[in-house]
């Protein structure tokens, strides 16, 4: 049952002995929100540590670690701009979540409706007639000098009326235990993928403690989102196309624009993926023109069209804004809707209220003034100590100034920088005085938190999520939360008087959707990165085996003569000559494979690896992330012994041929066979082929090809047991050439290679008005000709002391025509310039 409630929203009730919360650290003389000031525990915290009590220490540091594991499984990060180390900095989730009570949100929750509703009225109002303007309710300046500003989008009629379809709200509470809100958010709020993703990792950390607690479920306002940007599309309403417009793998959420397009079921889009023809907005895909109903964006305002906005941006689509214009794409939120973030606009907002909805603001904000007005300027310049001064309009990443931290010397030099623009500048009150434990370590301490809360437009109205993404200052000394600069985050538990009804993301419809086996809206980035993904997990495949050939021949004690194979495998791995001998030689060769000095090497090619895994996250299957950043952590994370280097090297190199096999396996069985897959394996093919014709020409080519030699090869290609089983014992450099070259019943030769590259491409789609339709297929044919028509014997025969030359030239030959396939490859399915294919696409659309 839950306890009264007081007027500051915090429950009050008899104290209860409690456990986990005896050693808890508070000495804050504000209201915390786990335990009442006689350090008794809030009644709705009680089920909760009770639980925990239960747990003893083994099991409770069981569940953590479980958390942890949970994180780094599923990849959760996020990206720390100026950090050479910060991209894919692991997610930072404390594993004790903020509890409020269900009645208290729900209060909350009405304030938030009504401050979206309010925003959405007055972005139609500053990009309509603007009569809050003229009339004085908003002073002028905050509207026509605030960059979020966006003059081409004005007078633009946005569907449904409605510029705001998802508002995110930073709420703190003050010293009396009342929720206000710090900021805004209107733009592009982020936070809602990695809430639920904070959601998933705590209910299956503490599952029972999670449905004891009866705590409201999130899907409930992704339903809502979806529903709601499905009816935004102009057309194909029964199924309309929805993506997500992401700025890059470099963006700081980029994790989360990934997690939220796999769980919503949209395409992940990145400017070049759209193009717009005739005012309508396509997505280039392998099949040609995909045409685009609705976009969820989260790319900032300015960076959308190039045209028309910022013209140097790279992440935009030219000629958005006039698709827009005419009604042929919704896009969410409304472009402009930044211009609502500016600090400057939160003292007016109550105003707004009675003039915009005839109602009084229910949720006020954190108490602002903006220096525009001479009387309010004197008064933070009096105050300016106890203020946080913050640019009055949008910012791109600016910190907040606490008056507090400042000197004498500096509070003057903040002065008169006010004075000098001082409709440039706003102060907050500084607030965040309320606490919550956290787990730091192996203790409870208080930490000052803000939650980030979410709203999606439904209806007429909004839906607000049951939960949120909580932030917490990094020491309960400084008032700044963020995450880049060591905040951590927190699941935010609504809790329910009454058990709650699991809810699903299935729709449900009145007519079952039509049976589909097609898939060839491939986008034609997606396609390049899929084809590239594939040949760097065979590159390093191929290198880890090379190298570990090599270092097993450097340890090898059987009494053969190994310097010779030692010298050439290691030349080859090199690409150059190697002259070194002995322990040298080893040193060198490490270094060199694991790119310890220069990041080349095997690290070089895991590093592109892991970098495509992560831009592909939305397309490859959780299983396949695991593999690869796996790997990833395995050699970047490795250090060699100074005792013995070479045996822990070898140990990696066997684990990591073993971990690519995996994923080689798990594209193999479980990939479904559509154009996704196709290019994948393409890629892995292509690299195979290039790499095993490198590897005999770099090894088989001299006239020294000694046994040691020969059987090395065939181990590293794979080939061992094939070669025994046909010619027993008897090592001979033509018939190991044309195992590895020439037999098509070899999964590891290059004829079998270019014999699965040759049925792909028969299956890709292609214009075949187009003079240079089958290029690649003629490239195919020429080389697959060429290894048909080889006689190994001859090749590979040698007069005493000389090169086998006809047989390097064949190799060159190949390797040079694997280069022009991909090429063409490249050109005929990556490039997507401006073909036939596409305008006539573009064109039949448009006539529909």
């Amino acid at each position: 049952m839950q306890g009264p409630t007081s007027p500051g929203g915090i429950e009050t009730d008899h104290p209860l002995r409690r456990g986990f919360a005896d050693n808890y650290g508070i000495d804050s003389p504000f209201p915390d929100e786990m335990v009442k000031p006689d350090r008794s525990l809030r009644p709705h915290w009680r089920e909760f540590i009770s639980l925990l009590d239960q747990m003893n220490p083994g099991e409770f540091g069981h569940r953590r670690d479980l958390a942890r594991r949970l994180i780094h499984q599923n990849g959760v990060t996020h990206n720390v701009y100026g950090d050479p180390n910060g991209l894919d900095r692991p997610w930072n989730l404390d594993f004790i979540p903020l509890l409020i009570a269900g009645a208290h949100w729900e209060n909350i929750g009405e304030g938030l409706i009504q401050r979206a509703r309010l925003l959405d009225r007055l972005l139609a109002d500053l990009y309509g007639p603007a009569d809050t303007v003229f009339s004085g309710v908003l002073p002028p300046e905050l509207l026509w000098a605030n960059p979020g500003f966006l003059r081409p989008c004005h007078g633009i009629r946005q569907p449904q009326g409605r510029w705001l379809h998802l508002y995110s709200a930073d709420l703190v509470r003050n010293e009396t235990g009342q929720f206000e809100v710090l900021s805004d958010r209107t733009q592009a709020p982020s936070g809602a993928g990695y809430t639920l993703e904070n959601r998933i990792v705590l209910s299956q950390a503490l599952p029972s403690i999670f449905r004891e607690c009866n705590v409201q479920r999130l899907a409930p306002f992704f339903v809502s989102l979806r529903e709601t940007l499905a009816e935004l599309a102009p057309a194909n309403h029964e199924n309309p196309r929805i993506v997500l417009y992401t700025p890059g793998p470099y963006n700081e959420t980029y994790f989360e624009h990934s997690f939220l397009a796999r769980y919503l079921g949209y395409a992940l889009v990145q400017g070049n993926d759209l193009t717009v023809r005739d005012t309508i907005v396509y997505m280039k895909t392998l099949g040609g023109l995909q045409r685009v109903d609705v976009i969820l964006r989260r790319v900032d305002d300015n960076f959308c069209d190039p045209l028309e906005l910022y013209p140097d941006s790279y992440l935009g689509v030219p000629g958005l804004l006039q698709a827009i214009r005419r009604g042929n794409v919704a896009v969410a939120n409304a472009i402009g809707c930044g211009v609502l973030q500016a600090p400057g606009i939160l003292p007016f907002l109550p105003a707004v209220c009675r003039y915009l909805l005839g109602e009084e603001l229910k949720l006020p904000s954190v108490e602002t003034w903006w220096c525009g007005h001479p009387e309010i300027l004197e008064f933070v310049a009096q105050h300016l100590p106890e203020m946080v001064v913050k640019s009055a309009y949008p910012t791109q990443g600016e910190d907040p100034v606490f008056g507090q931290n400042l000197t004498r010397d500096e509070l003057s030099a903040l002065e008169q920088k006010i004075r000098a623009r001082p409709t440039h500048y706003a102060a907050q009150k500084q607030v965040m005085s309320c606490t919550t434990p956290a787990l730091i370590g192996e203790e409870v301490q208080p930490r000052r938190f803000v939650v980030r809360s979410y709203l999606s437009a439904y209806g007429n109205s909004y839906t607000v999520m049951d939960g949120g993404l909580s932030r917490i200052t990094q020491s309960n000394d400084t008032l700044v939360v963020s995450l880049q600069k060591g905040g951590r985050s927190k699941d935010t538990w609504i809790l329910s008087d009454r058990p709650v009804s699991p809810v699903t993301l299935l729709p449900s419809m009145a007519q079952p959707i039509a049976i589909s086996r097609g898939g060839s809206d491939l986008p034609s980035r997606v396609a390049e990165d899929l084809y590239w993904l594939g040949r760097y997990s065979e590159r390093t495949d191929a290198q880890a085996r090379l190298a570990r050939g090599t270092i097993a021949r450097m340890l090898d004690q059987t009494g053969f003569d190994t310097a010779h194979a030692v010298q050439v495998l290691a030349s080859a791995c090199r690409g150059k000559p190697i002259r070194a001998t002995g322990a040298e030689l080893e040193r060198e060769f490490i270094e060199a494979t694991l790119g310890m000095a220069n990041g080349e090497g095997l690290r070089g090619s895991v590093s592109n690896l892991h970098r495509l895994a992560r831009v592909l996250r939305d397309t490859i299957s959780t299983d396949a992330w695991r593999i690869l950043h796996q790997s990833y952590r395995a050699v970047f994370t490795f250090k060699p012994g100074t005792t013995e280097p070479a045996s822990g090297v070898l140990e990696l190199l066997d684990n990591l041929v073993v971990t690519l096999a995996a994923f080689a396996g798990l594209a193999s069985d479980s990939m479904t066979r559509g154009q996704a897959w196709r290019f994948l394996d393409i890629g892995r093919r292509v690299e195979r082929a290039a790499f095993v014709s490198q590897f005999l020409q770099g090894s088989l080519v001299e006239p020294d090809a000694d046994p040691v030699l020969l059987e090395a090869v065939l181990e590293i290609g794979d080939s061992s047991l094939t070669y025994r089983r046909r010619y027993l014992t008897h090592l001979e450099t033509h018939a190991v050439a044309d195992l590895l070259l020439a037999d098509d019943t070899n999964p590891r030769s290059v004829a079998f290679q270019l014999a699965l590259i040759d049925q792909h491409l028969a299956a890709l789609p292609r214009d075949n008005s187009h003079p240079d339709h089958n290029y690649d297929q003629r490239l195919l044919l020429k080389l697959r000709t060429s290894i048909q028509l080889a006689d190994f014997v001859e090749l590979c025969s040698v007069a005493s002391g000389h090169e086998r030359e006809e047989f390097h030239d064949l190799l060159s030959g190949i390797l040079n025509q694997i280069a022009q396939l991909s090429e063409a490859i490249a050109q005929l399915y990556f490039s997507h310039a401006a073909a036939a294919q596409e305008i006539g696409s573009s064109r039949e659309e448009h006539q529909k």
